[in-house]
């Protein structure tokens, strides 16, 4: 309560983005020995640059790659139980530097694959440097460039997350206008696990199912967060079939929290 407490007043005089980025060169050099070590051992795995990944994810080079591969075989094991993924077009919204989407080619060499990011950086070392994933960068506001109902399955790891009201109802008809009937569309959330995070005043907010948005810093950044109530999530989505709501229990003795998953099916027309 405390560390929420401080990190609110931060928020409140807009000091919270510089000491997020202190924290960064902090934990840059607490993992520097680590990371230097991963990376001789895999001189060919591609690593972003450090703050890139320290933005999407955390400084940690070894995670990045094994929650990756993990996070993509997760996502496909879930959505096979409801869709075959075979010859499909995916597309992870808010791919960040390919922590996943890096690893979906090989695990499904006969789909397509795209990634979208608001980060024109991110974007240019993912182009760059991941072959057989066509990135294209989008802006904050819910736009992009895709045709109506042109995706099998739309991901979107940790990405309402960052994002205001406002952007909540925007971008999920812009999810929704890309997804094909019957196509899938999985969705993580930070719901009651999170509860303990929360200020007194905040938690009214969150039982009253209203979203709790910390803001004074830039939309889409890592530290503008949100949390969501489950009803709030379920109007949300009510355009759609919610197929699994899953809600996994933190981990005893890891300082690591697990977001809700929501697995949705846009429904076919006259079904």
């Amino acid at each position: 309560m405390v560390k929420t407490l401080f990190s609110n007043f931060l928020r409140k005089i807009r000091l919270i983005y510089f000491a997020d980025l202190i924290r960064f060169y902090i934990v840059k050099n607490k993992q520097r020995k680590k990371n230097i070590l991963f990376s001789k051992q895999n001189p060919n795995f591609l690593l972003p640059p450090s703050y890139l990944i320290y933005e999407s994810f955390n400084l940690d080079y070894e995670n990045y790659y094994r929650s990756g591969k993990h996070d993509a075989e997760e996502i496909i094991k879930i959505v096979s139980r409801h869709e075959t993924l075979d010859t499909t077009k995916i597309l992870d919204w808010g791919c960040g530097p390919g922590r996943i989407i890096r690893h979906f080619p090989a695990l499904l060499p006969t789909s397509e694959f795209y990634g979208t990011d608001y980060n024109k950086k991110t974007i240019d070392w993912c182009s760059a440097n991941l072959p057989n994933i066509n990135f294209n960068k989008n802006l904050l506001s819910p736009e992009l460039p895709y045709q109506n109902d042109y995706f099998d399955l739309i991901y979107g790891i940790s990405i309402f997350t960052h994002l205001s009201l406002e952007m909540h109802y925007g971008w999920f008809e812009e999810l929704y206008r890309i997804t094909k009937p019957g196509g899938i569309l999985y969705i993580t959330s930070q719901g009651d696990n999170f509860r303990h995070k929360l200020s007194v005043s905040e938690l009214q907010d969150y039982e009253n199912d209203t979203l709790v948005i910390r803001d004074n810093v830039k939309e889409g950044h890592r530290t503008f967060t949100t949390f969501h109530p489950p009803k709030f999530m379920r109007n949300l989505f009510e355009r759609m079939e919610i197929l699994e709501h899953i809600i996994t229990k933190p981990p005893q003795g890891e300082n690591w929290i697990p977001q809700d998953k929501w697995v949705l099916r846009k429904r076919i027309k006259n079904s």
